[in-house]
């Protein structure tokens, strides 16, 4: 079981690996510092209300403070110093609930200046992280695209390789198509295969066939020779026939004048 499961663990930590996209982790790794950043900004947020909120109560005593300071005069002014005293008692314990709020107040304000200065560095690393991110996110675009291209001149990408085994696989065949014609005409020439079509003829075939033809040639050639000799002594045949015809007729025509 432990085997298995490390077997399992190895393959999806590198089908994970194949998968993630260092771009993708960049930005989402930028999305959750914001969102840590827009909290801490919350925080000092609710810290200043809380602050602004003690600000306001303790000016709301002071002022209750004042009044009943205001008060303990005129009951003492008219004799009643029994209000006169329950008012400056009233005013001490205003007083003391005031000395608390200062504390909690200057433990705000305390607060608040350390989220402010927690808030302003969060937000300079995160201008850095994305400035960062954005270079890295950049490069690897970069260097994504010059492996592509250099994979596709070399023919180890998967399309080109796929292409490569197309070319591969045509000219095999080419050459397997084209050594079979070239056998198939060496066994007709030496008749090993009968050409149905009678088409195909072994070499002593067709040299006696040549010489065949070759004979015929000469044959006409001499015939028509011939033919051209026997007609020129027909013809000088001829003429001499009417020559010797025509003497005649002269020489008759002569005796009688």
């Amino acid at each position: 079981m432990k085997r298995m499961g490390m077997i399992f663990r190895a393959k999806a930590n590198k089908a994970l690996d194949r998968a993630e996209d260092p771009r993708e982790t960049l930005d989402y790794s930028y999305q959750k510092q914001l969102e840590l950043l827009q909290k801490v900004r919350r925080g000092v947020a609710d810290v200043a209300t809380s602050r602004k909120r003690l600000e306001l109560q303790m000016n709301q005593l002071r002022g209750q403070s004042s009044k009943l300071e205001e008060q303990g005069k005129k009951a003492l002014a008219l004799g009643r110093e029994d209000l006169a005293r329950e008012a400056l008692s009233r005013k001490a314990a205003l007083q003391q609930q005031v000395t608390d709020l200062e504390g909690q107040h200057q433990t705000l304000q305390g607060e608040e200046e350390k989220l402010t200065l927690a808030a302003q560095r969060l937000q300079a690393k995160v201008d850095a992280f994305r400035t960062k991110k954005e270079t890295i996110k950049a490069t690897y675009t970069a260097a994504q695209a010059q492996t592509r291209i250099g994979e596709a001149f070399s023919g180890i990408s998967e399309e080109m390789g796929d292409v490569g085994m197309a070319i591969q696989r045509a000219e095999d065949k080419t050459a397997q198509l084209q050594a079979r014609s070239g056998a198939i005409d060496e066994l007709l020439a030496s008749g090993a295969l009968d050409d149905p079509t009678g088409m195909a003829k072994d070499d002593i075939t067709a040299e006696l066939d040549r010489l065949s033809g070759g004979g015929d040639v000469e044959l006409e050639l001499q015939r028509m020779k011939a033919e051209l000799a026997g007609g020129e002594g027909g013809r000088q045949a001829i003429e001499g026939g009417q020559g010797g015809q025509e003497n005649a007729q002269q020489q008759d025509r002569f005796r009688k004048e």
